[in-house]
């Protein structure tokens, strides 16, 4: 076996042995206002909204990791700016901890005896009111908590700071508050919180009644801003969602089944990817990834990366191709020309169906297909060539390659009435993508199909291999899936 073979070999083995594993953390702003909401070292920052959510990955053996929420942030088109609370250097995609005030959801997943160890803290104050726990709640210590009291309204005037309700190492230092040596107890300060938060950690060696255990492998976790029932100071919080056991019962649905979708960027250059009706958007940077989690039945779904974008922190603002109505976060399909992954999960006969896509032309080179390969026409295909390069006269546009159906119309091109057959233009794009749909009737050959419940996905920008006039691409990785393997 070659070397290049060992490791192909080793690295499916051990990105299957990973999605196969639980540690799937959904964080779920249920606030009357705008989280900025923080993870480290897996997960970086992600804006919500009132109801939004953000999934992301963590892996076996992740350990001092935190989530968090920030508030009262401003960011540039970059990422760049600050929050009033929370704040993790002045960037949107948090590298290391927050300031202080935050209230903190902590984590150590497949550690002692297979366990995953998780907690609340208010070690270093409160800002936001929080819930943390397995979707799948299991015996003795493996079920939902929460901090939920009016602590910003109720904070001591020694501790009471714009936006939040600071711990008091921070405010006063000294062993007695931080404990840095040798063993501490609980000080007047710390019993204000604990006597509010009584499952939270309120000084550093609170462990006996504050740190919760769940098996590793089969554990995936919520993290709530706001929880139902819960109070702030900042305005009256009134219930999205169903009372949290409903909400349980069906998350544990979902997670039972696949449809976990890493979309990376292998490209030179920023990509800010997009994914309709689930997942958004999100701008990723050379060799960053964005995991997201689309539920069974989800259909006509679309997935492609916009380029030349210009955000503010608002998210607003517009891309040169695939824009979506000039917003980061998409709710409709990108403008042409963009480079399409398509998919419907768990559709006739327990199939998911998927494709990509040039009918609306050609942006970025593209691989799609499943982690796991599987019988039949269940595997990795791409669209690589350097088209954008290549493309006829009459289909250049800035940034891509436009399709022949926005650029002249009708029937021919459109196909939007009765059959129709491959054009001369569509060919040039077939020729170059053959596993590609090239007009709205190319199924033969374009379709591509796995089982539905035991499948997750990966697109990759400018896959290992792949070729783009934009400037020469060295790849970042080596092969990890036959999604990359020219």
């Amino acid at each position: 076996m070659s070397h290049l073979t060992t490791c192909l070999v080793f690295f499916l083995l051990a990105f299957v042995t990973y999605t196969n594993a639980s540690g799937v953390f959904e964080v779920h702003n249920n606030c009357p206002y705008t989280v900025w909401a923080a993870a480290t070292p897996i997960g970086g920052g992600r804006r919500l909204e009132r109801g939004q959510s953000w999934w992301f990955w963590a892996p076996p053996g992740t350990k001092m990791a935190r989530i968090w929420g920030r508030t009262n942030c401003n960011f540039d088109g970059a990422g760049r700016g600050w929050c009033q609370t929370g704040d993790c250097g002045g960037v949107l995609e948090c590298k290391g901890w927050g300031k202080p005030p935050n209230t903190l959801a902590e984590y150590a997943l497949n550690q002692f005896s297979n366990l995953d160890f998780w907690d609340i803290s208010v070690i270093d104050g409160f800002n936001i009111p929080m819930s943390f726990g397995p979707t799948n709640p299991g015996p003795g210590k493996c079920h939902p908590i929460q901090c939920v009291a009016n602590i910003n309204g109720e904070c001591p005037g020694s501790l009471r700071v714009p936006g939040g309700c600071n711990n008091p190492c921070t405010t006063f230092g000294g062993q007695q508050y931080c404990c840095t040596q040798g063993p501490c107890g609980p000080t007047d300060l710390s019993r204000f919180f604990k006597q509010r938060c009584p499952d939270a950690y309120s000084y550093p060696q609170d462990d006996p009644t504050s740190t919760f255990t769940c098996q590793s492998w089969t554990t995936d976790y919520k993290v709530m801003f706001c929880p139902y029932g819960s109070t702030h100071n900042e305005t009256t919080n009134f219930p999205l969602e169903m009372p949290t056991m409903f909400f349980l019962l069906a998350f544990v649905t979902y997670i039972s089944a696949s449809g976990v979708f890493e979309v990376h960027n292998n490209c030179p250059y920023t990509v800010w990817a997009a994914a309709v009706p689930v997942g958004g958007g999100r701008r990723l940077e050379r060799g960053q990834s964005w995991w997201f989690w689309a539920p069974p039945g989800t259909k006509m779904a679309r997935i492609w990366g916009r380029t030349n974008c210009n955000f503010d922190g608002a998210g607003r603002g517009g891309c040169q191709t695939g824009d979506c109505g000039g917003v980061l976060e998409c709710k409709g399909w990108g403008k042409p020309p963009n480079t399409l992954a398509e998919y419907a999960l768990n559709q006739f006969s327990n199939l998911d169906f998927w494709d990509i896509s040039v009918i609306d032309g050609f942006n970025i080179p593209m691989s799609f297909g499943p982690t796991k390969p599987g019988p039949g026409k269940c595997h990795g295909i791409q669209c690589t060539a350097n088209i954008n390069g290549e493309c006829p006269g009459s289909l250049r546009v800035p940034g891509g390659c436009n399709n022949p159906c926005t650029t002249f119309g009708g029937q021919q091109y459109c196909c939007n009435h009765g059959p129709c057959g491959p054009t001369e233009l569509s060919r040039f794009f077939k020729q170059r993508c053959p596993d590609a749909y090239s007009y709205p009737q190319d199924d033969p050959t374009s379709t591509f199909t796995c089982q539905s419940w035991t499948t997750d996905y990966k697109i990759m920008f400018c896959p290992y291999g792949s070729t783009h006039n934009e400037t020469t691409n060295f790849p970042l990785e080596m092969p990890t899936s036959t999604l990359e393997v020219a």
